[in-house]
């Protein structure tokens, strides 16, 4: 399975950004999906997850509030809304894939079997 994900880039403190997903001439709309990041010289982390067809999602603490997980299975797509972006949340961002899931949401990496390339987040202060 191939993920393809956009979207990054520099902004300032505060602004928003949308990073979005696609997996080409694949559905996915059955298996949950997701979105982690990793800074330099820290672990990557979860920050959000969104089961089959958009039925429930989840957030780490840290993306409560501010970004939004969603998805359009008809353009085979995910997306990721990030508002008041903070200096601290600069990072390299991954879209990943649990083929073996479609509702349960988990925030450990080992989890996920396919990842994206990775999309580069920077934001200024």
């Amino acid at each position: 399975v191939q993920l393809q994900a956009s979207g990054g880039g520099l902004v300032q403190a505060g602004d928003s950004l949308r990073l979005s997903c696609t997996t080409p001439g694949r559905k996915n709309e059955i298996y949950v999906m997701g979105w982690f990041r990793q800074a330099p010289g820290k672990e990557r982390e979860f920050v959000a997850g969104i089961g089959r067809s958009g039925y429930n999602t989840r957030y780490a603490d840290s993306a409560k509030g501010r970004f939004i997980i969603s998805r359009d299975d008809a353009k085979n797509t995910m997306y990721l809304q990030m508002n008041s972006l903070k200096p601290e949340d600069a990072a390299v961002y991954y879209c990943v894939l649990d083929q073996d899931n479609n509702v349960l949401i988990y925030t450990s990496s080992r989890v996920y079997d396919y990842w994206g390339q990775g999309t580069l987040v920077t934001v200024s202060s």
